[in-house]
């Protein structure tokens, strides 16, 4: 009696009845466990184009497996050496050394170390596209010979100084970072006063290379790697021209393959 008297009593306390004065009890939302990360040969990082993943590790498993399958083997011979990789990189454009010079001193250090370093623990780009002049990243439109009118054969009027607000002081830091950086230089354009057929723009836009500046423009060249060079930024390489082939970017000049071959053969090569 005294048993079954006391069953009632405790069933009866654990009633979830609502009576006058009592809180409801509102279930909280459930425990989500931490996620585990998973074992994986091959880390990822994520980027999206609707920045809903920004550069975020992801938690995949990318392993490689033992046994066969039906895919084709790729025998890869480690002691036959055809070629070397000079390096990966990107192209730093004017417009870009003018976003990275605009930034506060703390974050463009933070950036370009990240970009840069090559301690293992950073991404560490090893190569780098520069234009020679303006390229369409650019606030403006400009070569390093630019005059008013007439021509410029001994390039009396060469100047690199366009570069010295944001692409050379960018370069000199990345430099710092990563002495062993190689940098490739392209043209957009030769200058204006150089060219033939220009469909506007002041001359900058389409056009191809008058036969009769195909020495003044390899001496163009040299002069920029010279001028470079004096600012301790080596050029470990050149192309003759960007788009060869585009004559509607801003800048822009046509080049034909054998017009490029002869400007490389007789007088930007020697």
């Amino acid at each position: 009696m005294l048993f079954t008297t006391a069953v009632i009593i405790a069933a009866a306390g654990c009633s979830k009845k609502d009576g006058p004065g009592k809180t409801p009890v509102t279930p909280g939302p459930p425990i989500t466990p931490p996620p585990v990360d998973v074992k994986s040969d091959i880390s990822m990082w994520l980027t999206r184009g609707d920045q809903t993943a920004l550069l975020a590790k992801q938690n995949v498993a990318l392993n490689s497996a033992t046994g066969d399958n039906s895919n084709t083997s790729i025998m890869i011979d480690t002691t036959s050496t055809y070629q070397t990789i000079d390096g990966f990189g990107f192209c730093l454009t004017g417009g870009s050394a003018t976003v990275i010079n605009s930034l506060p001193a703390d974050k463009k250090d933070e950036l370009l170390k990240e970009l840069f370093l090559t301690d293992g623990t950073h991404i560490g780009i090893s190569y780098l596209r520069i234009s020679i002049g303006a390229s369409d990243l650019s606030a403006e439109d400009f070569t390093y010979d630019d005059i008013s009118s007439g021509t410029d054969e001994k390039l009396d009027h060469f100047s690199i100084d366009k570069e010295r607000t944001d692409l050379i002081p960018v370069l000199k830091s990345i430099i710092a970072l990563n002495p062993q950086i190689k940098i490739l230089a392209c043209p957009w354009t030769a200058p204006t006063w150089m060219k033939i057929n220009t469909l506007g723009n002041n001359g900058f836009t389409g056009g191809s290379l008058n036969t009769s500046y195909y020495g003044a423009y390899a001496k163009y060249f040299v002069k920029y790697i010279q001028a470079m060079k004096a600012e301790g930024i080596t050029i470990d390489a050149v192309t003759p021209q960007n788009e060869p082939l585009n004559p509607n970017n801003n800048p822009a000049m046509v080049m034909q393959a054998d017009e490029e071959a002869s400007f490389v053969k007789n007088n930007l090569g020697p």
